[in-house]
C-alpha cells in the first residue's frame, strides 16, 4: 500500500495526465476554422450523389462548400472541416457522442442533415473555450475526473452546457434526467453530475 505522500503524488500525477489529455482532445481541437474548406479548395464528396452548396458559421467562423445532399452534419464536420471533436458513436442518435449546438440548441449531429446548417450557427467542442482558457464546463470535468476513456466527453460537455443554459441544472435529479441521452460506457456519471453542479453558477453569470 502506498503511504500518504506516495498516494498524494499518484493523485497529483493522475490529475495532471487527465488535464493534459483533456486539453489536447477537447480544446486542442481549438484550431482556427476560417477558410478550412477554402484553403484546400472544393473537396470532392465521398459519395456520388447530388451536391448542394451550404454556407454557415461554425465556431464563429464562416464556412462555405458544396456537400453531398445526403451527408449528415457529423460527417461534414469531421470529414470536410476536420472538426473531429464530435464523435461517431451509435450513428443513430442514441448515445449523445455527436452532440453539437445549432443556433444555441443541442442536436445530435449524426441525425441532422448537413444542408440544414445553411445560414445557421454551429458550435462544436472545439469552439467553446475562450481566449483566456478552458470553458468552465471543461474545467469542471477535469476537476471532478468526469471522464475516463474520454470518447463520450465532448458530447457530454456540449449537452451539459445546454443543460445549464436551458435551466435544467437546479437539482441532481434534473441534471440526471437531462443528461440521460448521453451514454458514458465507463460509468463516470457521478463526476459528470458534480462537474455540472460546479460549472452551473459560472455559466449562469456569463
Amino acid at each position: 500500500m502506498p503511504n500518504s505522500q506516495g498516494k498524494h503524488r499518484l493523485e497529483t500525477t493522475r490529475r495532471r495526465v487527465l488535464k493534459a489529455g483533456t486539453i489536447i482532445s477537447l480544446s486542442g481541437a481549438m484550431l482556427p476554422t476560417t477558410g478550412l474548406a477554402q484553403q484546400a479548395g472544393p473537396q470532392p464528396s465521398p459519395e456520388n450523389g447530388v451536391t448542394v452548396p451550404v454556407s454557415f458559421r461554425v465556431n464563429g467562423r464562416p464556412a462555405a462548400l458544396d456537400i453531398d445532399a445526403r451527408a449528415s452534419l457529423l460527417d461534414l464536420l469531421r470529414e470536410r472541416l476536420g472538426l473531429v471533436g464530435a464523435k461517431k458513436g451509435c450513428d443513430h442518435g442514441q448515445c449523445g457522442a455527436c452532440t453539437v449546438h445549432m443556433n444555441g440548441r443541442r442536436i445530435a449531429s449524426c441525425l441532422t442533415m448537413a444542408a440544414k446548417a445553411h445560414g445557421r450557427d454551429v458550435t462544436t467542442i472545439e469552439g467553446i473555450a475562450g481566449a483566456d482558457g478552458l470553458h468552465p464546463m471543461q474545467q469542471a470535468f477535469i476537476d471532478h475526473d468526469a471522464l475516463q476513456c474520454g470518447y463520450c466527453t465532448p458530447g457530454q460537455i456540449m449537452t451539459a452546457i445546454a443543460c445549464v443554459k436551458e435551466g435544467h441544472a437546479t437539482t441532481p435529479e434534473q441534471i440526471k434526467e437531462y443528461m440521460s441521452g448521453n451514454i458514458c460506457r465507463c460509468g463516470a456519471y457521478v463526476g459528470i453530475v458534480a462537474a455540472i453542479e460546479q460549472a452551473a453558477p459560472q455559466i449562469e453569470r456569463s
